[in-house]
């Protein structure tokens, strides 16, 4: 995902953008789970949705990465339900000491998304254990 044509940035970055928008995400949610900065506006989040693609940095694209898998995996989860993504990643879970995925993704970053996709995706894990 590191060397990506800016033509493919801007689609990526729209198509993530769509993802948090429909797991029903506010703003700051968003600058969170991406780990952009905390002065990170709504009009810049306005433009990522439509026009401009997120800025190239290592730890941003790990993100986007992580963001899609989990993404791949709720849709395989609940294929007949989408809206349960959301309610998922805002229910607390026992495996995540009684804290929603949502919270882990925004307090711990790139390894709680990490934690979040394992936990969905068996196969992305399988290397790891």
């Amino acid at each position: 995902m590191h060397n990506l044509a800016p033509e493919e940035l801007k689609v990526i970055t729209r198509s993530v953008m769509l993802i948090l928008d429909n797991w029903g995400l506010e703003s700051e949610q968003i600058v969170a789970v991406l780990g952009l900065s905390s002065g990170t506006r709504k009009r810049q989040l306005d433009k990522y949705r439509s026009s401009q693609a997120f800025p190239v940095d290592a730890n941003l694209l790990k993100r986007l990465e992580h963001i899609i898998g989990i993404s791949d995996a709720l849709r395989t989860t609940f294929p007949r339900n989408q809206n349960m993504a959301s309610g998922w990643l805002n229910t607390k879970h026992r495996r995540f000491n009684d804290q929603t995925p949502l919270e882990i993704m925004m307090k711990e970053g790139t390894p709680g998304l990490s934690k979040i996709r394992s936990e969905l995706d068996c196969t992305y894990a399988w290397s790891e254990n």
